[in-house]
């Protein structure tokens, strides 16, 4: 029977999933958060990546493997073995959706590109996420997230302006997946109005770009773009400033005089300084704004500051991090934090869905992940109807494997 949600958005929709890694693969887990069942298709050889301890991290378990995989189901197919290919496109004719985020090229050698599989499935949907897209001159390359924050221009308008660019990692994965999930969607409604297949071709470092719309604007008029920091071209003060506990940070945006004034009596200070007097002026002496209040902050507890400014009407609030968010009761209230476990693996804490819906059962995570291959009786025997004979027959022969 379907693993998904009875009142799920996306109850009855069907994915082959041939993702790897983490851009497609959270696109795919933003789908099954929605209720549309994911099958992802893996081989013992050749497991997602993310299954692997990540001690570079200090993780010694998968952890990051929940955070892209909780709901999928998950099947073995040695996709070297063209029986193995023949089960992948039976699985394709049956689902609604198929994604894949291999670079280009590795599909079409497998026989699995849109092309081939929209003779199988006259009315295929169908995701390629890559690097730099399907065609053009440097669609070859391959990639990840710091890659893509690099080659779109959004690592070098992120950092202060007198350092180096910031490399983005794993917000541009999500940011790609996000990308990828929304155009998806757009492409099954389509399909839905027209019968008409879709190929969604979306390459990772133009969504870097696209999120960098106002500098690549400015570099066209023959201006110079530079990295802001933490400053705001119409706030001030805007930023992130040091209290009395070490790595305890206090985020500010002060919007208008009024606000400001009331930093000021909340702090104890006075607005004798001209400088600070007007939004304009405080924007114009920003360096000596921000070493004064800097000073000023230092001998402050962040938490029960935060707390005093927002009473005042201050755009204020502490820098969370990890064991705050973790901690933290209105978010596990939503859901935006769930426990998730898995086999030998203890429960651990994973991303829901930052969404609610008024009519619809509750989206999320609903399914611990999946181990390797832990779906087969459902995929290969409910849906495909092999055998039992017949999969321990594929199994020795390594064709699931």
């Amino acid at each position: 029977m379907s693993q998904t949600t009875a009142g799920a958005p996306l109850k009855g929709v069907r994915i082959a999933d041939f993702t790897i890694h983490a851009a497609g693969p959270f696109c795919t887990h933003l789908w099954s958060q929605l209720g549309a069942e994911c099958i992802k298709i893996e081989s013992q050889t050749r497991p997602d990546a993310f299954r692997k301890p990540h001690a570079v991290y200090g993780r010694m378990s998968a952890a990051t493997f929940d955070q892209v995989s909780a709901n999928k189901l998950s099947v073995r197919l040695n996709l070297k073995q063209p029986e193995a290919i023949a089960l992948a496109k039976r699985l394709v004719r049956i689902s609604d959706v198929a994604a894949e985020s291999f670079r280009p090229g590795v599909m079409k050698r497998l026989g699995l590109d849109f092309n081939s599989l929209k003779e199988i499935k006259s009315d295929l949907v169908m995701l390629s996420l890559s690097s730099c897209g399907q065609d053009g001159p440097d669609s070859h390359f391959a990639g990840y997230a710091p890659l893509f924050g690099a080659w779109g221009g959004l690592g070098w308008m992120s950092g202060y302006s007198d350092g180096p660019p910031v490399e983005m990692r794993h917000v541009m994965d999500h940011a790609a997946g996000t990308h990828a999930a929304l155009a998806l969607m757009a492409a099954l409604h389509q399909k839905r109005r027209t019968g008409q297949p879709q190929h969604v071709d979306l390459a990772a470092r133009e969504v870097a770009s696209a999120m960098i719309g106002d500098a690549l604007l400015l570099a066209s008029l023959g201006q110079t773009p530079e990295r802001t920091g933490n400053s705001d071209l119409a706030m001030a003060p805007h930023g992130v400033y040091a209290s009395n506990k070490p790595d305890r940070w206090l985020t500010l945006a002060i919007r208008d005089d009024a606000e400001w004034s009331a930093l000021l009596r909340v702090l104890g200070r006075d607005n004798s300084d001209a400088r600070f007097s007007t939004v304009s002026s405080r924007q114009q002496h920003r360096e000596a704004l921000d070493a004064r209040l800097g000073q000023w902050l230092a001998s402050f507890d962040a938490d029960s500051l935060a707390e005093q400014l927002q009473e005042n009407g201050v755009s204020a609030h502490v820098s969370w991090d990890m064991e705050d968010i973790a901690n933290d009761a209105h978010i596990r209230g939503r859901k935006a934090t769930v426990e998730v476990s898995g086999e030998n693996i203890p429960a651990r804490l994973a991303v829901g869905a930052p969404i609610h819906y008024s009519k619809t059962d509750d989206v999320g995570i609903r399914r611990l992940t999946p181990t390797l291959g832990q779906d087969e009786d459902y995929v290969f025997g409910e849906l495909l109807g092999l055998s039992t004979a017949q999969r321990a027959e594929l199994q020795e022969r390594e064709i699931i494997f």
